[in-house]
């Protein structure tokens, strides 16, 4: 009896193929709704979780891009900002204070420093909250908002978007875990449950059918396919499985036609 319960559930963990692409491809339609909703004031904050290379931050500052097309053509200001790389406690008080007015947004792009750090943790709370009024403070002498003329206080208004290659659930840290899980109450998480290679690769194929991933590469439909299952034969040793390794690939197919020669020793990790 035990044998067939253990074999019956690893049938229902199985997803055919036709199962995941469809599971990503929903939830890179709530991310393109969700960045929406933030742009247009309804939603004041989403986290967004997911490994590198899947185009999380593509998605969100293409939505981005086109709302903010009517302020370029007139010469206006751009009301939204994408941050990457590490930042400080102060500097995330600092941007945050610059995007502080109603219908600016936001983007921390793989600034994992801040989920590290419990004072950027604090703050980046005080902006998510769900009160009403959200004020920060910064409640220390700082030469560098004297400087900028930032004030110690003020009131946040604005949406931020905070994308990240860390899943909250996988960090062991149990203080660091209190103040992420207090994120999430205070804000719409999106995990994009890419979490096998195999979900990776097939989040790649469907880039690909969609005639977006190598745009702009002259190479036929043939070759295109020819990488991706190039790509799927070698995905265990693949020093990444990314649509970025995708186009690393193609880059080769214009060196030379022994190109699987030259990804076998560019591209792969040493057995």
């Amino acid at each position: 009896m035990r044998n067939a319960t253990q074999t019956e559930s690893k049938t229902i963990k199985f997803e055919s193929e036709e199962s995941v692409i469809k599971r990503i491809e929903t939830r890179f339609n709530i991310l393109h709704d969700m960045t929406k909703a933030v742009i247009a004031g309804d939603v004041r904050a989403m986290i967004v979780t997911g490994p590198p290379g899947v185009g999380k931050s593509f998605g969100v500052e293409k939505e981005l891009d086109k709302s903010s097309m009517l302020d370029a053509i007139a010469g206006r200001s751009i009301k939204y900002e994408v941050v990457k790389g590490a930042m400080t406690a102060l500097g995330l008080y600092a941007k945050l204070y610059e995007h502080a007015d109603a219908n600016h947004v936001i983007v921390f792009d793989d600034c994992d420093s801040v989920l590290m750090d419990e004072l950027s943790l604090n703050i980046l709370k005080a902006a998510l909250d769900s009160g009403k009024k959200r004020v920060l403070h910064w409640n220390a002498d700082s030469a560098k908002l004297r400087a900028e003329h930032i004030p110690n206080k003020f009131e946040f208004k604005g949406g931020v978007i905070f994308i990240t290659n860390v899943k909250f659930e996988n960090i062991r840290s149990k203080k660091l875990q209190d103040h992420l899980e207090a994120l999430q109450s205070r804000c719409h998480y999106l995990d994009l449950t890419l979490d096998t290679m195999r979900d990776k690769f097939l989040r790649i194929k469907q880039i690909c059918n969609t005639g977006e991933l190598f745009n702009g590469y002259d190479i036929s439909k043939e070759q295109e396919y020819e990488i991706l299952d190039f790509m799927n034969e070698k995905k265990e040793i693949l020093r990444e499985m990314s649509l970025r390794m995708a186009l690393k690939i193609a880059d080769l197919t214009k060196v030379s036609p022994n190109w699987k020669e030259l990804a076998e020793n560019t591209v792969m990790r040493r057995r």
